[in-house]
């Protein structure tokens, strides 16, 4: 059981900050808002992604705020997505730094004719912030791809959306009645 402690009102307005930034990364991601998201991110940050959280190698390593452009220009391959973010931990906290971990299920919908394919991945971010001019960033992101897929496929790492078992939509884009089915399952 955790212990509740009194926090300051400068304390608790950061805590908040913080939080609000982790949020509007999502909320960029999701609208397709690449420069407000590299808004997001010190000059000279530091982007990591393990692609496979288990494997020790980074699967991507980018050093600069400008670097980070193409990485969000990729979500374009996706006709939507959802990046739900859950809990959200403040490790450590001083007046101009901190370090945390996020939660995120991060669902991508792709289309292809008529089908309708869906992947949720389960991240985790290794945060370090900074406050600059009274705003916090993020200098350093570690993001951990913890699996990717749906519940009952088998778990993979690397490149998800080409070799993972997807929701098919059968319907045909109009509203005609219908629902999400894994046309796998009715193999056996």
């Amino acid at each position: 059981m955790s212990q509740h402690v009194t926090l300051s009102p400068s304390e608790a307005a950061d805590r908040l900050a913080i939080r609000e930034l982790v949020e509007t990364y999502a909320h960029c991601a999701d609208r397709r808002d690449a420069k407000g998201q590299m808004s997001l991110f010190t000059a000279d940050t530091h982007f990591v992604v393990y692609m496979n959280a288990k494997d020790p190698t980074p699967s991507q390593e980018l050093h600069s705020r400008e670097a980070l452009a193409p990485v969000f220009a990729a979500l374009n391959q996706y006709d939507a997505t959802t990046h739900f973010v859950g809990q959200t931990t403040i490790s450590t906290l001083s007046d101009d730094r901190a370090t945390g971990e996020a939660y995120c299920l991060a669902h991508h919908v792709t289309v292809d004719g008529s089908k309708r394919r869906l992947m949720v991945a389960s991240l985790r971010y290794n945060d370090t912030f900074v406050k600059t001019d009274g705003a916090w960033l993020f200098s350093e992101r570690l993001l951990y791809v913890d699996h990717d897929g749906l519940p009952d496929a088998p778990l993979s790492h690397g490149c998800a959306a080409h070799r993972l078992r997807p929701y098919v939509d059968t319907r045909a884009r109009s509203n005609a009645p219908g629902r999400l089915s894994d046309p796998l399952a009715a193999r056996g």
